[in-house]
């Protein structure tokens, strides 16, 4: 009797009461959203060249979430415009592209401020790169 009233007093003390369990706040809230890969042709001088990639879209709230997709067309048509606009010079190093990244951003944000006046989205990354 002993031993099972030792036993279930520790475990028991084990277990972190519901109550106690921390509430996830707004500030806690990370996703991400896949968006459908891009493929572009861009300038190159005598040769037609294509870039493929995929993108990333990290958001801070479920408000966010929904602005994305609820905008997604128009958000795609501004990243496959700037792809498109770039030189191969723009685009052959990881430090070029890490700029690109971040233009691309800018051009998201822009277009969440101007539909929902506020820029919502906290990153952007590529998930996939590849010249042709």
């Amino acid at each position: 009797m002993l031993k099972r009233f030792l036993l279930v007093l520790f475990l028991g003390a084990m277990l972190q009461p519901v109550w106690a369990a921390d509430e996830p706040s707004a500030e806690d809230y990370v996703n991400y959203i896949e968006l459908k890969p891009f493929v572009a042709n861009f300038v190159s001088p005598g040769t037609l060249r294509f870039l493929k990639c995929e993108i990333t879209i990290q958001v801070t709230s479920a408000a966010a979430h929904h602005a994305v997709n609820y905008h997604m067309a128009e958000i795609r048509h501004e990243v496959l415009m700037l792809l498109s606009s770039k030189t191969e010079e723009e685009l052959k190093t990881v430090d070029k592209q890490h700029i690109l990244a971040q233009e691309a951003l800018e051009k998201v944000q822009r277009v969440l401020l101007a539909e929902e006046g506020e820029a919502y989205v906290a990153d952007l990354f590529f998930t996939s790169f590849v010249l042709q």
